[in-house]
């Protein structure tokens, strides 16, 4: 998805949930300087052929594995890394997860593609150098150099939209639950339920047969 096109959608959830864009373009800014003397890798070189698995956080995860498995390339949304068994090909994160788990499984191999937006700023700092693996640095307002946006809200459409924009030609979901929120300690409740709503809505537009199994 480019930035023309993402851009209206993007404007019309920070106004839902009043959200502020100058906060996303300085956590923007505060990610490109932390990523200036670290190991990013380019979306070419991430290029997928064939099928991805996008693993979310609902409580299904664990039966969705056991009886659909994994298809293709696996991204890993934040949380579910410490749920999943397999090392995953990429992690999708604005670090609220288990990032401890996330930062182990880059050093192993796993590409972490870390997100800033204008809530997590104090997150960024404290995180990102401490991931010694490859990254591939995201935003959700427009991206300055050397920062990506492919589209996409929370963790889980924004794993189903990169995988798209890098090649899937199918995208497999294990772990969504749209109508039943896993909910991290401290967080609202009906502010989930309201970002699953945009969540799907965004996986419908850009990988409507992702939605079935």
């Amino acid at each position: 998805m480019e930035f023309s096109e993402w851009e209206p959608i993007y404007l019309e959830i920070i106004e839902s949930f009043g959200f502020s864009r100058d906060d996303d373009e300085k956590s923007a800014q505060t990610l490109a300087d932390l990523c200036r003397d670290r190991k990013t890798i380019s979306p070419e070189r991430l290029r997928i052929t064939g099928e991805a698995t996008v693993c979310g956080c609902g409580y299904n995860l664990e039966d969705d594995l056991l009886k659909y498995g994994i298809r293709g390339k696996l991204i890993a949304a934040d949380g579910s890394v410490s749920r999943i068994d397999t090392q995953p090909d990429i992690i999708v994160t604005d670090l609220d997860g288990c990032i401890q788990r996330e930062i182990e499984a880059n050093a192993r191999g796993s590409v972490a593609v870390i997100h800033g937006h204008g809530d997590n700023i104090d997150l960024l700092k404290k995180y990102v150098p401490l991931f010694n693996g490859l990254i591939l640095p995201t935003v959700q307002c427009r991206p300055l150099e050397g920062l990506f946006n492919f589209g996409g809200f929370t963790d889980g459409d924004r794993a189903v939209v990169l995988a798209k924009s890098l090649g899937a030609e199918k995208v497999h979901l294990r772990g969504f639950d749209f109508s039943n929120p896993y909910v991290k300690a401290g967080k609202d409740l009906e502010i989930k339920r309201k970002k699953l709503l945009w969540a799907k809505k965004i996986i419908e537009m850009v990988s409507p047969e992702s939605l079935t199994l």
